[in-house]
Protein backbone atom coordinates (compact mmCIF):
# COMPACT_ATOMS: atom_id res chain seq x y z
CA UNK A 1 0.00 0.00 0.00
CA UNK A 2 1.37 3.56 -0.88
CA UNK A 3 2.89 5.22 2.45
CA UNK A 4 0.85 8.41 2.08
CA UNK A 5 -2.41 6.53 1.84
CA UNK A 6 -1.40 4.61 4.90
CA UNK A 7 -0.78 7.28 6.79
CA UNK A 8 -4.33 8.75 5.65
CA UNK A 9 -5.92 5.92 6.78
CA UNK A 10 -4.59 5.60 10.23
CA UNK A 11 -4.84 9.22 10.51
CA UNK A 12 -8.91 8.80 9.28
CA UNK A 13 -9.16 5.96 11.86
CA UNK A 14 -7.62 7.97 15.05
CA UNK A 15 -9.88 10.75 14.13
CA UNK A 16 -13.00 8.14 14.37
CA UNK A 17 -11.82 6.90 17.34
CA UNK A 18 -11.11 10.30 19.06
CA UNK A 19 -14.97 10.99 17.97
CA UNK A 20 -16.36 8.08 19.22
CA UNK A 21 -14.63 8.88 23.00
CA UNK A 22 -15.98 12.32 22.51
CA UNK A 23 -19.43 10.76 21.82
CA UNK A 24 -19.56 8.42 24.45
CA UNK A 25 -18.07 10.74 27.11
CA UNK A 26 -20.51 13.58 26.65
CA UNK A 27 -23.44 10.63 26.89
CA UNK A 28 -22.04 9.47 30.33
CA UNK A 29 -22.10 13.17 31.45
CA UNK A 30 -25.84 13.64 30.08
CA UNK A 31 -26.64 10.29 31.75
CA UNK A 32 -25.41 11.62 35.01
CA UNK A 33 -27.08 15.27 34.77
CA UNK A 34 -30.15 13.25 34.26
CA UNK A 35 -29.37 11.33 37.39
CA UNK A 36 -29.89 14.32 39.78
CA UNK A 37 -32.92 14.00 41.63
CA UNK A 38 -33.83 17.81 41.91
CA UNK A 39 -35.09 21.38 40.71
CA UNK A 40 -36.24 19.75 37.80
CA UNK A 41 -39.51 21.50 36.07
CA UNK A 42 -42.11 19.29 34.27
CA UNK A 43 -40.95 20.67 30.76
CA UNK A 44 -37.18 19.87 31.75
CA UNK A 45 -38.00 15.83 32.70
CA UNK A 46 -39.41 15.27 29.39
CA UNK A 47 -36.89 17.19 27.67
CA UNK A 48 -33.83 15.70 29.47
CA UNK A 49 -34.93 11.84 28.79
CA UNK A 50 -36.15 12.92 24.72
CA UNK A 51 -32.57 14.25 24.29
CA UNK A 52 -30.65 11.40 26.07
CA UNK A 53 -33.36 9.01 23.45
CA UNK A 54 -32.10 11.24 20.43
CA UNK A 55 -28.55 11.00 21.21
CA UNK A 56 -28.37 7.61 21.43
CA UNK A 57 -30.41 7.08 18.24
CA UNK A 58 -27.74 8.91 16.60
CA UNK A 59 -24.66 7.78 18.31
CA UNK A 60 -21.39 6.67 16.42
CA UNK A 61 -19.87 3.12 17.82
CA UNK A 62 -17.57 0.41 16.73
CA UNK A 63 -19.38 -2.84 16.59
CA UNK A 64 -23.04 -3.84 16.59
CA UNK A 65 -23.90 -2.57 20.37
CA UNK A 66 -22.56 -0.18 23.07
CA UNK A 67 -22.92 -0.40 26.54
CA UNK A 68 -22.93 2.59 28.88
CA UNK A 69 -24.09 2.44 32.72
CA UNK A 70 -23.55 5.12 35.36
CA UNK A 71 -24.41 4.81 39.20
CA UNK A 72 -28.36 4.74 38.07
CA UNK A 73 -28.72 4.70 34.83
CA UNK A 74 -28.02 2.07 32.04
CA UNK A 75 -28.51 2.81 28.21
CA UNK A 76 -28.13 -0.20 25.59
CA UNK A 77 -27.97 0.58 21.54
CA UNK A 78 -28.00 -2.28 19.27
CA UNK A 79 -27.69 -1.97 15.55
CA UNK A 80 -30.47 -4.31 13.39
CA UNK A 81 -31.55 -5.48 10.31
CA UNK A 82 -34.75 -5.98 8.79
CA UNK A 83 -33.81 -9.46 9.01
CA UNK A 84 -33.81 -9.25 12.65
CA UNK A 85 -34.30 -12.33 14.48
CA UNK A 86 -35.30 -11.29 18.26
CA UNK A 87 -33.30 -10.73 20.92
CA UNK A 88 -32.96 -11.41 24.50
CA UNK A 89 -31.25 -9.44 26.76
CA UNK A 90 -30.71 -9.83 30.70
CA UNK A 91 -29.27 -8.91 33.26
CA UNK A 92 -27.30 -11.85 34.07
CA UNK A 93 -25.41 -12.04 30.97
CA UNK A 94 -24.89 -8.20 29.94
CA UNK A 95 -21.30 -7.19 30.91
CA UNK A 96 -20.16 -3.82 34.08
CA UNK A 97 -24.44 -4.79 35.10
CA UNK A 98 -23.81 -3.45 39.12
CA UNK A 99 -24.20 -6.70 41.17
CA UNK A 100 -26.36 -4.44 43.58
CA UNK A 101 -29.17 -4.18 40.73
CA UNK A 102 -31.89 -6.66 41.18
CA UNK A 103 -32.20 -9.06 37.76
CA UNK A 104 -34.41 -8.12 35.07
CA UNK A 105 -34.59 -8.83 31.63
CA UNK A 106 -36.20 -7.69 28.26
CA UNK A 107 -37.39 -10.14 24.82
CA UNK A 108 -38.07 -8.95 21.90
CA UNK A 109 -39.99 -10.97 18.82
CA UNK A 110 -38.61 -11.05 15.91
CA UNK A 111 -41.28 -8.82 14.00
CA UNK A 112 -40.13 -5.66 15.76
CA UNK A 113 -38.78 -4.56 12.78
CA UNK A 114 -41.72 -5.84 10.38
CA UNK A 115 -43.23 -2.40 10.35
CA UNK A 116 -40.08 -0.57 9.63
CA UNK A 117 -39.23 -3.12 6.48
CA UNK A 118 -42.34 -2.81 4.91
CA UNK A 119 -42.18 0.06 2.59
CA UNK A 120 -38.50 0.19 2.28
CA UNK A 121 -35.28 -2.13 3.62
CA UNK A 122 -32.73 0.58 5.65
CA UNK A 123 -29.89 -0.48 5.77
CA UNK A 124 -29.94 0.17 9.55
CA UNK A 125 -32.38 0.12 12.48
CA UNK A 126 -31.58 1.26 15.64
CA UNK A 127 -33.03 0.03 18.80
CA UNK A 128 -32.33 1.52 22.29
CA UNK A 129 -32.66 0.41 25.92
CA UNK A 130 -32.31 2.87 29.07
CA UNK A 131 -32.60 1.13 32.24
CA UNK A 132 -33.65 3.69 34.92
CA UNK A 133 -32.79 2.60 38.46
CA UNK A 134 -34.63 5.36 39.94
CA UNK A 135 -38.40 6.44 39.47
CA UNK A 136 -38.01 10.19 40.68
CA UNK A 137 -37.79 10.84 36.80
CA UNK A 138 -41.38 8.64 36.72
CA UNK A 139 -43.49 10.11 39.38
CA UNK A 140 -47.18 10.25 38.71
CA UNK A 141 -50.00 12.21 40.58
CA UNK A 142 -50.27 9.09 42.73
CA UNK A 143 -46.56 8.95 43.85
CA UNK A 144 -47.18 5.23 43.11
CA UNK A 145 -44.60 2.54 44.23
CA UNK A 146 -42.80 0.98 41.76
CA UNK A 147 -41.10 -2.68 42.13
CA UNK A 148 -37.23 -2.09 43.04
CA UNK A 149 -38.06 1.61 41.68
CA UNK A 150 -37.22 -0.21 38.04
CA UNK A 151 -38.16 1.83 34.90
CA UNK A 152 -37.04 -0.17 31.75
CA UNK A 153 -37.25 1.64 28.62
CA UNK A 154 -37.13 0.44 24.99
CA UNK A 155 -37.36 2.28 21.36
CA UNK A 156 -36.78 1.40 17.95
CA UNK A 157 -35.65 4.10 15.33
CA UNK A 158 -36.93 7.52 15.48
CA UNK A 159 -40.54 5.51 15.01
CA UNK A 160 -43.12 4.38 17.55
CA UNK A 161 -44.24 0.72 17.71
CA UNK A 162 -47.49 -0.64 18.64
CA UNK A 163 -50.24 -3.78 18.79
CA UNK A 164 -47.25 -6.31 18.34
CA UNK A 165 -48.72 -9.91 17.62
CA UNK A 166 -46.59 -11.25 19.76
CA UNK A 167 -45.29 -9.01 22.85
CA UNK A 168 -42.40 -7.87 24.16
CA UNK A 169 -41.42 -10.10 27.51
CA UNK A 170 -40.33 -7.76 30.38
CA UNK A 171 -38.84 -9.59 33.62
CA UNK A 172 -38.74 -8.41 36.68
CA UNK A 173 -37.14 -10.03 40.19
CA UNK A 174 -37.24 -9.27 43.74
CA UNK A 175 -34.72 -10.39 46.14
CA UNK A 176 -37.84 -11.22 48.60
CA UNK A 177 -41.09 -13.40 48.05
CA UNK A 178 -43.60 -10.90 46.32
CA UNK A 179 -46.44 -12.59 48.46
CA UNK A 180 -49.10 -9.94 49.86
CA UNK A 181 -48.40 -7.78 47.26
CA UNK A 182 -50.52 -7.01 44.35
CA UNK A 183 -48.54 -6.46 41.39
CA UNK A 184 -49.26 -4.48 37.71
CA UNK A 185 -47.56 -4.31 34.70
CA UNK A 186 -47.96 -0.43 33.35
CA UNK A 187 -46.13 1.68 30.84
CA UNK A 188 -45.26 5.50 31.12
CA UNK A 189 -47.89 7.22 29.54
CA UNK A 190 -46.66 10.72 28.11
CA UNK A 191 -49.49 13.55 28.27
CA UNK A 192 -51.89 12.00 30.84
CA UNK A 193 -50.90 13.36 34.06
CA UNK A 194 -52.34 16.62 35.36
CA UNK A 195 -49.69 17.83 37.96
CA UNK A 196 -46.59 15.49 35.90
CA UNK A 197 -45.40 14.82 32.42
CA UNK A 198 -47.41 11.01 32.11
CA UNK A 199 -49.33 8.53 34.05
CA UNK A 200 -48.74 4.86 34.64
CA UNK A 201 -51.67 2.26 32.53
CA UNK A 202 -51.88 -0.73 32.55
CA UNK A 203 -53.09 -0.88 28.80
CA UNK A 204 -51.59 -3.43 26.30
CA UNK A 205 -50.25 -5.14 29.09
CA UNK A 206 -50.86 -8.64 30.84
CA UNK A 207 -49.36 -9.37 34.24
CA UNK A 208 -48.10 -13.01 34.84
CA UNK A 209 -46.15 -13.97 38.33
CA UNK A 210 -44.01 -17.56 37.35
CA UNK A 211 -42.63 -17.52 41.08
CA UNK A 212 -43.42 -15.34 44.31
CA UNK A 213 -39.96 -13.04 43.35
CA UNK A 214 -40.72 -13.03 39.65
CA UNK A 215 -42.88 -10.42 37.86
CA UNK A 216 -43.64 -11.43 33.88
CA UNK A 217 -44.65 -8.43 31.84
CA UNK A 218 -46.14 -9.25 28.05
CA UNK A 219 -46.80 -5.73 26.67
CA UNK A 220 -47.80 -5.03 22.82
CA UNK A 221 -45.65 -2.41 22.50
CA UNK A 222 -42.61 -0.05 22.96
CA UNK A 223 -41.97 2.13 26.07
CA UNK A 224 -41.01 2.63 29.15
CA UNK A 225 -41.82 -0.17 31.36
CA UNK A 226 -42.83 -0.55 35.17
CA UNK A 227 -44.75 -2.81 37.66
CA UNK A 228 -47.12 -1.24 40.21
CA UNK A 229 -46.64 -2.99 43.47
CA UNK A 230 -48.93 -2.37 46.77
CA UNK A 231 -49.95 -4.32 49.83
CA UNK A 232 -52.92 -6.47 48.21
CA UNK A 233 -54.70 -7.77 51.60
CA UNK A 234 -58.58 -7.11 50.89
CA UNK A 235 -58.45 -4.56 48.71
CA UNK A 236 -60.65 -1.38 49.37
CA UNK A 237 -62.78 -0.50 45.98
CA UNK A 238 -62.02 2.75 44.18
CA UNK A 239 -65.54 3.71 44.82
CA UNK A 240 -64.72 4.50 48.51
CA UNK A 241 -62.27 6.71 48.14
CA UNK A 242 -64.32 9.69 48.13
CA UNK A 243 -67.03 9.03 50.65
CA UNK A 244 -64.09 7.79 53.00
CA UNK A 245 -62.58 10.80 52.67
CA UNK A 246 -65.73 13.22 52.77
CA UNK A 247 -66.34 11.32 56.27
CA UNK A 248 -62.67 11.97 57.19
CA UNK A 249 -62.61 15.71 56.71
CA UNK A 250 -65.59 15.90 58.13
CA UNK A 251 -65.07 14.41 61.19
CA UNK A 252 -61.74 15.75 61.69
CA UNK A 253 -63.05 19.30 61.29
CA UNK A 254 -66.06 18.67 64.44
CA UNK A 255 -63.55 17.04 66.42
CA UNK A 256 -60.98 20.39 65.98
CA UNK A 257 -63.76 22.70 66.89
CA UNK A 258 -64.78 20.51 69.46
CA UNK A 259 -61.49 20.03 70.87
CA UNK A 260 -60.94 23.83 71.03
CA UNK A 261 -64.09 24.44 72.45
CA UNK A 262 -63.37 21.94 75.13
CA UNK A 263 -60.06 23.23 75.96
CA UNK A 264 -61.50 26.96 75.91
CA UNK A 265 -64.39 25.88 78.43
CA UNK A 266 -61.97 23.80 80.96
CA UNK A 267 -59.67 26.29 80.63
CA UNK A 268 -62.51 29.16 81.96
CA UNK A 269 -64.05 26.58 84.51
CA UNK A 270 -61.68 24.09 85.63
CA UNK A 271 -59.91 24.04 89.59
CA UNK A 272 -56.76 24.47 89.48
CA UNK A 273 -55.55 21.70 91.72
CA UNK A 274 -57.86 19.30 89.84
CA UNK A 275 -55.32 16.59 88.37
CA UNK A 276 -57.97 14.94 86.49
CA UNK A 277 -59.38 18.26 84.81
CA UNK A 278 -55.51 18.52 83.81
CA UNK A 279 -55.05 15.18 81.89
CA UNK A 280 -58.74 16.04 80.04
CA UNK A 281 -57.27 19.13 78.75
CA UNK A 282 -54.38 17.26 77.80
CA UNK A 283 -55.98 14.85 76.02
CA UNK A 284 -58.24 17.41 73.72
CA UNK A 285 -55.08 18.81 72.95
CA UNK A 286 -52.99 15.70 71.74
CA UNK A 287 -56.81 14.92 69.37
CA UNK A 288 -56.74 18.51 68.17
CA UNK A 289 -52.89 18.33 67.06
CA UNK A 290 -53.47 15.14 65.57
CA UNK A 291 -57.05 15.98 63.76
CA UNK A 292 -55.08 19.23 62.27
CA UNK A 293 -52.22 17.37 61.17
CA UNK A 294 -54.34 14.47 59.46
CA UNK A 295 -56.04 17.34 57.36
CA UNK A 296 -53.06 18.39 56.39
CA UNK A 297 -51.18 15.26 55.69
CA UNK A 298 -53.10 14.72 52.18
CA UNK A 299 -52.53 18.04 51.07
CA UNK A 300 -49.08 17.86 51.86
CA UNK A 301 -47.92 14.67 49.88
CA UNK A 302 -48.35 16.24 46.47
CA UNK A 303 -45.00 16.30 43.90
CA UNK A 304 -44.77 19.84 44.16
CA UNK A 305 -44.07 19.92 48.06
CA UNK A 306 -40.56 19.70 48.80
CA UNK A 307 -40.40 16.16 50.45
CA UNK A 308 -38.68 18.09 53.73
CA UNK A 309 -42.29 19.64 54.45
CA UNK A 310 -43.85 16.28 53.80
CA UNK A 311 -41.37 14.43 55.97
CA UNK A 312 -42.11 16.96 58.91
CA UNK A 313 -45.43 16.95 58.70
CA UNK A 314 -45.79 12.79 58.53
CA UNK A 315 -43.16 12.73 62.01
CA UNK A 316 -45.80 15.44 63.92
CA UNK A 317 -48.92 13.68 62.54
CA UNK A 318 -47.28 9.75 64.30
CA UNK A 319 -46.26 12.06 67.44
CA UNK A 320 -49.71 13.06 67.56
CA UNK A 321 -51.08 10.00 66.88
CA UNK A 322 -49.09 8.27 69.84
CA UNK A 323 -49.36 11.18 72.31
CA UNK A 324 -53.32 10.93 72.01
CA UNK A 325 -52.93 6.92 72.60
CA UNK A 326 -50.44 7.99 75.65
CA UNK A 327 -53.16 10.25 77.03
CA UNK A 328 -56.31 7.65 76.71
CA UNK A 329 -53.99 4.90 78.30
CA UNK A 330 -53.33 7.63 81.20
CA UNK A 331 -57.13 8.35 81.38
CA UNK A 332 -57.66 4.60 82.21
CA UNK A 333 -54.71 4.93 84.58
CA UNK A 334 -56.18 7.73 86.48
CA UNK A 335 -59.86 6.30 86.47
CA UNK A 336 -57.91 2.94 87.85
CA UNK A 337 -56.66 5.03 90.41
CA UNK A 338 -59.79 6.82 91.22
CA UNK A 339 -61.72 3.30 91.65
CA UNK A 340 -59.41 1.65 93.79
CA UNK A 341 -58.36 4.46 95.63
CA UNK A 342 -62.14 5.89 96.51
CA UNK A 343 -61.74 9.00 95.07
CA UNK A 344 -58.96 9.73 96.97
CA UNK A 345 -55.54 9.97 94.85
CA UNK A 346 -52.78 11.74 95.85
CA UNK A 347 -49.00 12.20 94.52
CA UNK A 348 -46.52 14.52 94.71
CA UNK A 349 -46.44 16.54 91.13
CA UNK A 350 -48.54 14.05 89.79
CA UNK A 351 -49.61 15.92 86.87
CA UNK A 352 -46.37 16.78 85.92
CA UNK A 353 -45.14 13.16 86.04
CA UNK A 354 -48.29 12.10 83.32
CA UNK A 355 -47.33 15.40 81.55
CA UNK A 356 -43.97 14.23 80.98
CA UNK A 357 -45.20 10.72 80.20
CA UNK A 358 -48.09 11.54 77.97
CA UNK A 359 -45.76 14.33 75.65
CA UNK A 360 -42.01 13.22 76.26
CA UNK A 361 -42.04 9.80 75.52
CA UNK A 362 -43.88 9.80 72.28
CA UNK A 363 -41.65 12.87 71.14
CA UNK A 364 -38.30 10.89 72.64
CA UNK A 365 -40.04 7.70 69.84
CA UNK A 366 -39.86 10.07 66.86
CA UNK A 367 -36.88 11.64 67.60
CA UNK A 368 -35.11 8.40 67.87
CA UNK A 369 -36.47 7.60 64.81
CA UNK A 370 -35.63 10.80 63.07
CA UNK A 371 -32.36 10.38 64.03
CA UNK A 372 -31.60 6.58 63.47
CA UNK A 373 -33.41 6.63 60.12
CA UNK A 374 -35.66 10.04 59.07
CA UNK A 375 -36.47 7.98 55.35
CA UNK A 376 -38.85 6.41 57.35
CA UNK A 377 -41.09 9.34 56.94
CA UNK A 378 -42.71 10.68 53.77
CA UNK A 379 -45.33 10.41 51.26
CA UNK A 380 -47.16 7.05 51.70
CA UNK A 381 -49.31 5.63 49.38
CA UNK A 382 -52.68 4.35 50.07
CA UNK A 383 -54.02 2.05 47.52
CA UNK A 384 -57.66 1.75 45.93
CA UNK A 385 -58.25 -1.21 43.68
CA UNK A 386 -60.47 -0.51 40.51
CA UNK A 387 -61.84 -2.66 38.24
CA UNK A 388 -60.60 -2.92 34.65
CA UNK A 389 -60.86 -4.58 31.24
CA UNK A 390 -57.89 -6.66 31.48
CA UNK A 391 -58.16 -7.16 35.33
CA UNK A 392 -57.70 -5.24 38.35
CA UNK A 393 -55.85 -2.28 38.30
CA UNK A 394 -55.18 0.49 41.25
CA UNK A 395 -55.60 4.03 42.28
CA UNK A 396 -53.08 5.39 44.82
CA UNK A 397 -53.54 8.38 46.99
CA UNK A 398 -50.59 9.90 48.62
CA UNK A 399 -50.18 11.36 52.40
CA UNK A 400 -47.11 12.20 54.41
CA UNK A 401 -47.36 9.03 57.13
CA UNK A 402 -44.92 6.16 58.18
CA UNK A 403 -43.60 4.65 55.26
CA UNK A 404 -41.66 1.76 56.96
CA UNK A 405 -44.21 -1.26 57.16
CA UNK A 406 -42.04 -2.62 60.34
CA UNK A 407 -42.41 1.25 62.17
CA UNK A 408 -46.26 1.05 61.51
CA UNK A 409 -46.47 -2.31 62.94
CA UNK A 410 -44.72 -1.82 66.10
CA UNK A 411 -45.32 1.93 66.45
CA UNK A 412 -48.79 2.21 65.14
CA UNK A 413 -50.54 -1.06 65.15
CA UNK A 414 -48.60 -2.65 68.31
CA UNK A 415 -48.67 0.35 70.29
CA UNK A 416 -52.17 1.51 69.40
CA UNK A 417 -52.94 -2.32 70.43
CA UNK A 418 -51.59 -2.04 74.00
CA UNK A 419 -53.38 0.99 74.88
CA UNK A 420 -56.48 -0.60 74.08
CA UNK A 421 -55.78 -3.29 75.44
CA UNK A 422 -55.06 -1.75 78.94
CA UNK A 423 -58.07 0.22 78.78
CA UNK A 424 -60.00 -2.37 78.34
CA UNK A 425 -58.97 -4.48 81.20
CA UNK A 426 -59.37 -1.26 82.84
CA UNK A 427 -62.87 -1.15 81.78
CA UNK A 428 -63.63 -4.61 83.10
CA UNK A 429 -62.23 -3.98 86.96
CA UNK A 430 -64.39 -0.71 86.93
CA UNK A 431 -67.83 -2.70 85.89
CA UNK A 432 -66.46 -5.32 88.58
CA UNK A 433 -66.18 -2.73 91.30
CA UNK A 434 -69.94 -1.08 90.27
CA UNK A 435 -71.36 -4.21 90.45
CA UNK A 436 -70.32 -5.02 93.74
CA UNK A 437 -71.01 -1.36 95.19
CA UNK A 438 -74.82 -1.78 93.61
CA UNK A 439 -75.31 -5.36 94.82
CA UNK A 440 -74.72 -4.13 98.47
CA UNK A 441 -78.17 -2.11 97.71
CA UNK A 442 -81.27 -3.29 97.04
CA UNK A 443 -82.16 -0.98 94.29
CA UNK A 444 -79.94 1.13 92.45
CA UNK A 445 -78.90 4.79 93.18
CA UNK A 446 -79.05 7.58 90.70
CA UNK A 447 -75.35 7.45 92.09
CA UNK A 448 -74.65 4.39 90.73
CA UNK A 449 -76.26 4.99 87.55
CA UNK A 450 -74.14 8.24 86.66
CA UNK A 451 -71.13 5.64 87.53
CA UNK A 452 -71.69 3.62 84.87
CA UNK A 453 -72.25 5.94 82.43
CA UNK A 454 -68.89 7.67 83.73
CA UNK A 455 -66.46 4.45 83.42
CA UNK A 456 -68.72 3.40 79.91
CA UNK A 457 -68.52 6.93 78.28
CA UNK A 458 -64.48 7.48 79.36
CA UNK A 459 -63.08 4.20 79.08
CA UNK A 460 -64.96 2.78 76.11
CA UNK A 461 -64.35 6.29 74.13
CA UNK A 462 -60.27 5.87 74.99
CA UNK A 463 -59.08 3.58 73.10
CA UNK A 464 -61.64 0.70 72.77
CA UNK A 465 -62.69 2.23 68.89
CA UNK A 466 -59.27 1.88 67.91
CA UNK A 467 -59.37 -1.85 68.38
CA UNK A 468 -61.44 -2.01 65.15
CA UNK A 469 -58.23 -1.51 63.35
CA UNK A 470 -57.61 -4.91 63.88
CA UNK A 471 -60.49 -6.30 62.16
CA UNK A 472 -60.06 -4.94 58.66
CA UNK A 473 -60.03 -8.37 56.64
CA UNK A 474 -62.32 -10.36 55.03
CA UNK A 475 -66.04 -9.33 55.38
CA UNK A 476 -65.23 -7.19 58.17
CA UNK A 477 -62.99 -4.75 55.76
CA UNK A 478 -65.39 -2.84 54.74
CA UNK A 479 -67.79 -2.05 57.36
CA UNK A 480 -64.47 -1.56 60.05
CA UNK A 481 -63.65 0.70 57.54
CA UNK A 482 -66.65 3.58 57.71
CA UNK A 483 -66.83 2.02 61.54
CA UNK A 484 -63.27 2.91 62.07
CA UNK A 485 -63.68 6.35 60.49
CA UNK A 486 -66.90 7.79 61.25
CA UNK A 487 -65.90 6.98 65.39
CA UNK A 488 -62.33 7.95 65.65
CA UNK A 489 -63.01 11.06 62.94
CA UNK A 490 -65.18 12.03 65.39
CA UNK A 491 -63.66 10.75 68.37
CA UNK A 492 -62.65 14.82 69.72
CA UNK A 493 -66.54 15.64 69.18
CA UNK A 494 -67.22 12.30 71.19
CA UNK A 495 -64.85 13.50 74.13
CA UNK A 496 -66.80 17.14 74.26
CA UNK A 497 -69.94 15.38 74.42
CA UNK A 498 -68.50 13.52 77.35
CA UNK A 499 -67.45 16.67 79.08
CA UNK A 500 -70.67 18.45 78.43
CA UNK A 501 -72.41 15.77 80.06
CA UNK A 502 -70.06 15.61 83.09
CA UNK A 503 -70.66 19.51 83.37
CA UNK A 504 -74.25 19.01 83.36
CA UNK A 505 -74.28 16.67 86.04
CA UNK A 506 -71.61 18.69 88.39
CA UNK A 507 -73.66 21.65 88.39
CA UNK A 508 -76.92 19.75 88.46
CA UNK A 509 -74.82 18.28 91.90
CA UNK A 510 -73.76 21.73 92.82
CA UNK A 511 -76.99 23.02 92.32
CA UNK A 512 -78.55 20.75 94.93
CA UNK A 513 -76.00 21.63 97.36
CA UNK A 514 -76.75 24.67 97.72
CA UNK A 515 -80.55 24.65 97.78
CA UNK A 516 -79.72 22.03 100.41
CA UNK A 517 -77.79 24.57 102.74
CA UNK A 518 -80.31 27.29 101.92
CA UNK A 519 -82.91 25.23 102.97
CA UNK A 520 -80.71 24.10 106.41
CA UNK A 521 -80.37 28.08 107.09
CA UNK A 522 -84.14 28.77 106.61
CA UNK A 523 -84.96 25.99 109.03
CA UNK A 524 -82.71 26.98 111.68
Amino acid sequence: MDPHRALFFCLCLLAAQVVLVETQSELLNFMKRLEQPVGRSLFTKVRYIHYLEQMLLNASFCGHNLTLQTNSIQSLVFKLSCDFPGLSLSSATLTNVSQAWAPHAMQFPAELTKGACVTSRPAELRLICIYFFTAHLFQDDRNSSLLNNYVLGAQLDHRPVNNLQKPVNISFWHNRSLEGYSVTCVFWKEGAGNRSWGAWSPEGCYTEQPSPTQVLCHCNHLTYFAVLMQLSGDPVPTELQVPLEYISLVGCSISTVASLLAILLYAHSRKQSDSTTGIHVNLHGSVLLLNVTFILSSQMALPTVPRPVCMVLAATLHYALLSSLTWMAIEGFNLYLLLGRVYNVYIHRYLLKLCLLGWGFPAFLVLLLLVVRSSVYGPCVISFSKSQENGTGFQNVSMCWVCSPMVRSILVMGYGGLTSLFNLVVLARALWILCRLQAREKALSPWAYRDTVMVLGLTVLLGTTWTLAFFSFGVFLLPQLFLFTIFNSLYGFFLFLWFCSQKRHSDAEAKAGMEAISSSQMMH
